[in-house]
């Protein structure tokens, strides 16, 4: 019940604090049908979702040596692609291969995310395994770990190739294509140099004078967003562990009735089959909770989101302090200009005690310097006219892919619960039906 009320709890925030992903086989179908859904945005149309499958069929443990020439033991993912208009046609289209680290895929992400700033790219399933009930293993080598990671990754390649925009950058296509080089590909294109540092960027969280409403309405929706579905996965968690214990004490029912059955002649038999009625219900709950983990994962893909949407932010927070520290720079060059033609000085300045204490500059270097600002101010004006537009067309591309987000999150958590409801429910189905076998069994001794 405790789970229940949260998700309700969950439903309703969603809905009425928009600023919505099934990781189950048929991801690839289901991506490609929403983009059919759309017909009238023409990029959808070339979207490589369209045109290419692309599938992390599975992953492998190896060994080797990292950069400190030590050895280490990581799991690689084998990406397998195929063309899908070959396949239209009824041909048989050849399936390209090839091998991709945990790290590489964060480096396609990185480079993603700071060529483009105004996106919310898509999230990486986590590298290491958090709110997990404490039954289930946090080791990052685990297989039912890694299982469900090889899922995330493929959901996040699928959701870069759906992107109108992300689907048609070309170091994703050779990340899907080309294993050999694709590191010195992504360094050549000097995105690491464009990175903000993050200092600039928590300096500008903090002295930006004008900043926009919706953006920081925005980066307030993400951070209450990831609150309440940490909380959220917390609970579900507790809510696990607690059932994974009844499951479990129905096991202890059955070996009770085992017991039983031996003493019991005529009872015996009814004894015997309800016992066994209530080891398959304990032993059922891995599995169960196995799948539970599969939506929990789904939840934390917005988790993860929720960042993703703040580096947003943060974007626009440093264009707009640059744009600020840019005309802050323009008003104080037109003052100075001002101050040198009039030979009046309106604010205490340093120059200003230069001049008293050794004299007044002679006409020809107070022109010579009125020359010079008056081009730094015809810079400036050009520059803040660059910024200006920028930013304009900064917030017009973020904001569109913001509300392609919204609609995105609203479809996919509405699906997720649904399909987590109706687990519940077939799970609650299956308790009945074995407590009615029991109750037949016992009918008939």
């Amino acid at each position: 019940m405790v789970w229940i009320c949260h998700i309700h709890t969950m439903c309703i925030y969603m809905y009425v604090h928009t600023p919505g992903t099934f990781w189950q086989s048929d991801v690839q179908e289901e991506l490609r049908g929403r983009a059919a859904e759309h017909p009238s945005e023409k990029t959808m149309e070339d979207c490589l979702a369209k045109k290419m499958e692309i599938t992390v069929s599975e992953a492998e443990k190896r060994t080797g040596r990292n950069a400190m020439n030590m050895q280490e033991t990581y799991t690689a993912y084998l990406i397998e692609t195929r063309a899908v208009e070959s396949q239209n046609e009824g041909q048989c289209s050849p399936v390209d291969s090839l091998w991709r680290r945990y790290s590489e895929f964060e480096l396609l992400r990185n480079y993603l995310l700071v060529t483009y700033p105004h996106i919310v790219v898509p999230p990486l399933p986590e590298k290491r395994a958090d709110f997990v009930w404490h039954k289930l293993s946090a080791d990052n080598m685990d297989p039912d770990f890694v299982e469900r990671r090889r899922i995330g990754l493929e959901n996040f390649l699928l959701r870069v190739a759906s992107h109108p925009v992300l689907c048609q950058d070309k170091i994703f296509y050779s990340f899907l294509t080309q294993e050999g080089g694709w590191k010195e590909m992504v360094n050549e294109t000097g995105f690491q140099l464009k990175a903000d540092s993050r200092l600039k960027a928590l300096n500008a969280t903090f002295r930006v004078k004008n900043p926009d409403k919706r953006f920081t309405e925005l980066k307030h929706y993400s951070d209450e967003l990831q609150s309440v579905i940490s909380h959220l996965l917390r609970v579900r968690a507790r809510v696990a562990d607690r059932l994974y214990g009844v499951y479990k004490v129905h096991g202890n029912y059955g070996r009770v009735f085992s017991e039983w059955s031996a003493i019991e002649k005529e009872m015996g038999d009814g004894l015997q089959s309800a016992g066994h009625h209530m080891d398959v219900y304990a032993a059922s709950i891995d599995d169960i909770l196995e799948e539970e983990e599969h939506y929990a994962d789904q939840l934390k893909e917005y988790l993860f989101y929720a960042e993703a949407l703040r580096a947003v932010c943060r974007k626009h927070e440093l264009m707009q302090y640059d744009l600020e520290m840019a005309a802050q720079d323009l008003t104080s060059k037109k003052q100075q200009c001002e101050e040198l033609a009039t030979g009046t000085m309106r604010t205490f300045s340093l120059k200003g005690m230069t001049s008293k204490l050794f004299g007044q500059e002679t006409p020809e270097q107070r022109e010579a310097k009125i020359k010079i600002l008056e081009e730094q101010i015809q810079e400036g004006e050009e520059q803040l006219k660059s910024k200006n537009l920028e930013g304009r067309d900064f917030v017009k591309s973020a904001w569109a892919d913001i509300e392609r987000f919204k609609e995105q999150k609203n479809r996919d958590l509405k699906e997720a619960l649904i399909s987590y409801a109706v687990m519940q429910i077939s799970m609650c189905k299956k308790g009945i039906q074995v407590w009615t076998n029991a109750k037949e069994c016992f009918s008939k001794m």
